[in-house]
């Protein structure tokens, strides 16, 4: 009988890095238009999608906003996973999702219905709430709401 090679397997360390600070005045997150200025702060007025996850505390306050996705013209790109990787290492309470529309309307789409779903249910399991996601136009300052519209 010979004997089998032993594999090798690597041991890790996981660990958020910090890109930049944003300014930030610590109030509790109470309307989608509050989550829709944090966006902007943010962002700025981009031509692109982006996806944003914005990690809170047990008190509704930001405490880490991770872009999840940087899109094209009208779509990101967004998984459960990749979503609440950084809410777990943040340690959140809960999370208030936001996208950009960047052609103005934010009519949600049915992929941003589906997607809205499949992330309250991935943050069910996993002991996040999702309290809200919101659709922006950075143009106007306009924001549509899940929760508002019930649909969330």
């Amino acid at each position: 009988m010979t004997a089998q090679a032993k594999k090798t397997i690597d041991v890790v360390t996981i660990q958020m890095v910090r890109e930049r600070k944003l300014a930030y005045n610590g109030t509790r997150l109470t309307t989608p238009q509050q989550a829709a200025q944090a966006f902007t702060e943010l962002l700025g007025n981009p031509d692109r999608e982006y996806f944003v996850a914005m990690m809170l505390d047990g008190k509704n306050r930001i405490t880490t906003i991770h872009v999840v996705s940087e899109g094209s013209l009208n779509q990101s790109i967004v998984h459960p996973r990749e979503t609440f990787k950084s809410a777990i290492l943040a340690n959140a309470a809960a999370v208030i999702l936001a996208h950009n529309h960047p052609a103005g309307d934010t009519t949600p789409s049915r992929e941003d219905r589906e997607i809205t779903r499949r992330l309250r249910e991935a943050g069910d399991i996993l002991g996040i709430k999702v309290l809200d996601h919101v659709i922006v136009d950075t143009d106007f300052g306009n924001a549509f709401s899940f929760v508002e519209s019930g649909l969330l």
